[in-house]
């Protein structure tokens, strides 16, 4: 058993790593939400219904995505996690480019499957790493800065794909955004370097294997009160950003340049004030009380609520604009906050493992069904709403919100015992 060193000077390029994570984590969101602003060119093209849309957006990315996560995270725990993220990325972006070349829903379907593959070797080690470059008091604010690649990948993925699918088509896109990722991977192995394990935690000691890693986490009610609500948020977040530019174009009459703009806008601006504030309240709050970790987040999303209705129910796109703006911040201060209390489940040397089985849960949940739900409920109310049908369908949705914040409610009253330091 090793002991940590609290007092220990803080590792050499542990902020020029970190940046070089957000980099990464921003070309993983880039490519995984760069479908959602070019899906309505694709289904032009190609004839899809909105179902077929939610399951190539949703199924065919979380699939493999979330199983090949629980080997990656078992390798990742025994050699390089640098390497593994340096593969990961190099994969992820030959299929963002692949997706460019196909000519059928099936074609696209199998591409977007390999981005899947590729971006199951992108998250969990990230975790690790950075557990292992800040003490746990700095966690929480080092994971939400991590997670500012969510809102500017993602933002940069609808920009610059509406822009150049615009100014080219969608095809051109996906090729040049998937070819910039490949030329980044080399340079991201050079700068970050694997930091010792558990160097600042109180024990450390063999990695666990999956059914032992399983064994722990499952054993433990937090672990499925903070994954299934982490999950419900997912699937109004997820499901939210794949299809508003479909909301912006059949309700507010938006063309792809103007719903470029506007959702980038929106994910920049209140992603990374969403996840900056939830990770300053959760190392502020949590070294309080570890209840604050799901508290934080149980709060933002019952306030979220009213707020998403009121954008969805707006005429004007300043008026949705306004109204989205904040339930967009509120919706993402889960991730600081939420991740750090399921670094705390298990012991240093299994944390990727541990984190891995958590994002299996939120990812197939939210992903897959979050973007199917929302296509698939917006083809059931078409006959009876015709365009406005995906308005509908939004509304429907925000009672997983509801449904997250009394699971994170619950994960409150039980974290103390199932903590590790």
């Amino acid at each position: 058993m090793s002991s940590p060193i609290p007092d220990a000077a803080p590792i050499k390029g542990r902020y020029l790593a970190l940046f070089a994570l957000i980099v990464v984590y921003t070309f993983n969101f880039l490519d995984r939400q760069i479908i959602s602003i070019l899906k309505d060119p694709i289904a032009q093209e190609l004839g899809l219904s909105d179902t077929q849309l939610g399951l190539m957006g949703g199924l065919a990315f979380a699939l493999l995505y979330t199983t090949l996560a629980i080997p990656v995270a078992w390798l990742a725990d025994r050699t390089s996690r640098v390497w593994i993220m340096t593969t990961a990325l190099a994969v992820w972006s030959g299929f963002t480019a692949l997706c460019g070349l196909a000519h059928n829903f099936t074609h696209l379907f199998i591409a977007r499957m390999g981005v899947g593959v590729g971006e199951a070797g992108g998250v969990a080690p990230a975790y690790s790493l950075i557990a292992d470059y800040f003490p746990p008091k700095q966690r929480a604010k080092a994971l939400a800065i991590y997670s500012f690649g969510i809102p500017v990948g993602s933002a940069a993925g609808v920009l610059f794909g509406g822009l150049l699918a615009a100014k080219v088509d969608w095809r051109f896109a996906f090729i040049a955004i998937g070819c910039a990722g490949i030329l980044i991977a080399p340079l991201f192995r050079l700068m970050v370097k694997d930091p010792p394990r558990g160097r600042y935690d109180a024990s450390a000691g063999k990695p666990l294997g999956f059914i032992a890693a399983c064994r722990l986490a499952f054993a433990k009610p937090t672990f499925w009160l903070l994954s299934f609500g982490a999950a419900c948020s997912s699937m109004v977040s997820y499901g939210f950003m794949y299809w508003l530019p479909t909301f912006l174009s059949r309700s507010l009459h938006l063309d792809l340049v103007s719903r470029s703009w506007f959702l980038a806008a929106l994910l920049f601006v209140g992603g990374v004030a969403g996840m900056a504030l939830g990770g300053v309240l959760g190392d502020k709050l949590g070294q309080k009380s570890k209840r604050a970790y799901p508290l934080i987040p149980c709060v933002a999303f019952i306030i979220s609520v009213p707020l998403y209705a009121l954008g969805v129910l707006a005429t004007t796109p300043e008026t949705a604009f306004a109204l989205f703006l904040l339930p967009q911040a509120l919706g993402l201060m889960w991730l600081g906050p939420v991740l750090t209390a399921v670094q705390h489940l298990g012991p240093g040397h299994s944390r990727t493992m541990i984190s891995s089985l958590f994002l299996l849960i939120n990812n197939l949940i939210g992903i897959a069904v979050g973007t199917w739900f929302f296509g698939a409920a917006s083809d059931y109310l078409k006959p009876l709403y015709g365009d406005a049908s995906i308005k509908y369908a939004f509304l429907a949705g925000l009672s997983f919100y509801v449904l997250a914040a009394i699971l994170l409610f619950f994960a409150s009253l039980r974290i103390r015992r199932d903590w590790v330091d």
